[in-house]
């Protein structure tokens, strides 16, 4: 089953150089799958890899990406959220080890479309990249 998994394709909607959409394996389950060796590359590919955690429901991802500072001490899916896209506006760096992401996530919640539009804060410890906090527009 999991195999088949990670041919679908990614739940954060990356697309190829040719505008197709990535498989999962080729796209934030490198980083999600296997964050012990390869941890995300950058701040966007962070933020679309966590977006695809709550899509698959993985809190142990999402509280491994969180920075420490802010880390709530457990997560809740409620099962009656659908995921619906995940729109990148602007990745922006703000420092050396610093870096914003805006973007807009949609989803529905017992059947009531939701607009989650955020700019996120991440930073660079260690050379992982964590999630800091972020502003909701």
């Amino acid at each position: 089953m999991k195999e088949v998994e990670n041919k679908l394709d990614c739940p954060c909607g990356r697309k190829n150089a040719k505008g197709k959409l990535l498989a999962y394996a080729d796209c934030c389950g490198r980083y999600m799958d296997h964050w012990d060796m390869q941890p995300a590359p950058d701040a966007e590919a962070l933020m679309r890899s966590r977006y695809s955690a709550f899509v698959r429901e993985n809190p142990n991802y999402l509280q491994a990406t969180w920075h420490e500072s802010q880390r709530p001490a457990d997560l809740d899916f409620d099962a009656s959220t659908k995921w619906l896209g995940l729109e990148v506006k602007k990745f922006k760096v703000t420092g050396k080890d610093a870096a914003e992401v805006e973007f807009v996530a949609r989803y529905r919640i017992s059947g009531r479309a939701v607009r989650l539009h955020e700019r996120s804060r991440f930073v660079r410890e260690a050379g992982r990249w964590y999630y800091v906090d972020g502003d909701q527009f």
